[in-house]
């Protein structure tokens, strides 16, 4: 296993939701497409929950949801829980979006956590360890919930796209 090869795969999910989210005001966040659809704002709270989630299962503490409050700083409940896993289409309708700092700051601390564990706890053998998901109820190894953090690339993708219809052609800067 590469420690820094992960590291960099994390830092760069960090910076491409960062980059995704500056400048976006409530309102925006809080856009669908379309009834059945994601709104930025639901996107990038799932994104950061389900690793705050798969943090908590593998590193073996509490999920920084509960111990940091930040369910309160989303006016959301204390549910380890939740995560938008299962969320039907009137639920993630429903999530009403804080300002972009209140992502930014969660997700600055579940990232330092991941990093942290990363660089001081895990081995290779580590990588193979059974854990389970009270919150989901499922058990599988340490590396598949890297791999499902890692796969969060797809919901900051997801993220742009609904930004570019909503900022057009140009957004992102290239």
């Amino acid at each position: 296993m590469n420690k820094q090869f992960v590291l960099d795969i994390y830092a760069k999910l960090f910076q491409e939701f960062e980059h995704t989210l500056q400048g976006l005001t409530q309102e925006e966040l809080n856009f669908q497409p379309g009834p059945q659809s994601n709104s930025i704002g639901w996107l990038a709270w799932h994104t950061v929950r389900s690793q705050d989630r798969m943090n908590a299962d593998f590193m073996g503490g509490e999920q920084l949801w509960i111990s940091h409050k930040w369910y309160a700083k989303f006016d959301r409940q204390p549910d380890p829980r939740e995560s938008g896993v299962g969320h039907t289409a009137e639920q993630a309708a429903a999530f009403r979006s804080p300002d972009v700092s209140v992502y930014m700051a969660y997700y600055k601390e579940v990232f330092e956590i991941s990093n942290h564990y990363i660089q001081t706890r895990l081995t290779e053998a580590d990588l193979q360890r059974q854990v389970h998901s009270p919150s989901l109820g499922i058990t599988s190894t340490v590396e598949a919930r890297i791999l499902g953090i890692i796969y969060n690339f797809q919901h900051v993708g997801q993220m742009g796209y609904v930004r570019g219809l909503l900022k057009g052609i140009g957004w992102y800067g290239r």
